[in-house]
C-alpha cells in the first residue's frame, strides 16, 4: 500500500509526509483508509514519534483525519464539502489564472506544458489516479505563477481536497481524456491574455463539477443484527 522507494535511507517526517501525500492524492490509498501509526513506522523504517508527526502534518493539510481513541484515517469528504471545495476554487482560480497570464514568461509556459505532458502520459498508461494528481500540480503551478502566496496556499489545499473528492464522486473517469482545457488555458497564458485565461478557468471548473456525481454515498457497516433488520 505504501511505497518508500523514493525516500532517503533515513527519512524525516517531511519525507514521509511527501510520500504519503503522493500516495493519497494519486488514489493509491483510498479515502477512509486507516493509517496505522505502527504500520507507517514499520514501512518507512522510522520511530513512532516521526510517524506520528507525519500523520499530524497530513491532518493539518486536511488530507488525514485523526479521531481520538481510533487513530488516523485518510480524509473522506462528504457531498456538502465537495460542493464547497469547488465553489471556493471557482472564486479563487479564475482570477488567479488572469494574474498568471499577466506575469507569464517563456520558462513558466514551458513548465505548464511539462505538467500537461506528464498528465497525458499517465492517462495513456491508464493510471487515472496519477493523472488527477498531476492535474492538481498543473493548477498549483498556475497559482504559483500568479505570485500571490496567500491565495496559492489556499488553492493548494483546495486542489488536494479535490483529488480526494474526485476519487469518491467522479462520474466518468474517461472524461479526463476528453478534456483539452489545460492546453487552451496554457495557450491563453502564453499569449498573456488574462481575460481569456480567466474565462477558460471558469469553464474548466464548471466542467469538473459537472462530472461529479454528488449524491450521498450509502454508509456501509454496522452490526449483523442491524443489517438483518434492514433486510
Amino acid at each position: 500500500m505504501l511505497l518508500q522507494s523514493d525516500l532517503p535511507l533515513n527519512p524525516s517526517s517531511d519525507d514521509i509526509v511527501g510520500s504519503l501525500r503522493r500516495a493519497i492524492l494519486a488514489h493509491r490509498v483510498a479515502p477512509g483508509s486507516k493509517l496505522v501509526e505502527d504500520e507507517v513506522s514499520d514501512v518507512f523504517g522510522v520511530g513512532r514519534s516521526i510517524a506520528r508527526t507525519a500523520l499530524q502534518a497530513l491532518a493539518h493539510e486536511g488530507l488525514v483525519t485523526i479521531i481520538r481513541n481510533r487513530g488516523a484515517f485518510v480524509a473522506d469528504p462528504g457531498v456538502r464539502e465537495a460542493r464547497e471545495v469547488f465553489e471556493a476554487r471557482a472564486l479563487l482560480e479564475p482570477r488567479t489564472a488572469r494574474s498568471a497570464a499577466e506575469r507569464a514568461t517563456p520558462a513558466a509556459v514551458k513548465l505548464l506544458h511539462k505538467h500537461i505532458a506528464a498528465e497525458h502520459q499517465a492517462l495513456q498508461a491508464g493510471d487515472l489516479g496519477k493523472a488527477v494528481y498531476l492535474s492538481g500540480l498543473y493548477h498549483m503551478a498556475i497559482a504559483d505563477l500568479a505570485d500571490q502566496a496567500t491565495i496559492a496556499a489556499m488553492i493548494s489545499t483546495l486542489v488536494a481536497r479535490s483529488s480526494l473528492i474526485v476519487a469518491l464522486y467522479w462520474r466518468r473517469p474517461q472524461a479526463l481524456c476528453e478534456s483539452h482545457a489545460h492546453h487552451a488555458l496554457t495557450d491563453a497564458i502564453a499569449a498573456r491574455d488574462g481575460a481569456r485565461a480567466e474565462d477558460l478557468m471558469k469553464g474548466h471548473l464548471v466542467d469538473l463539477l459537472a462530472n461529479l456525481d454528488l449524491r450521498e454515498k450509502p454508509q456501509v457497516g454496522g452490526s449483523l443484527r442491524d443489517i438483518l433488520r434492514q433486510a
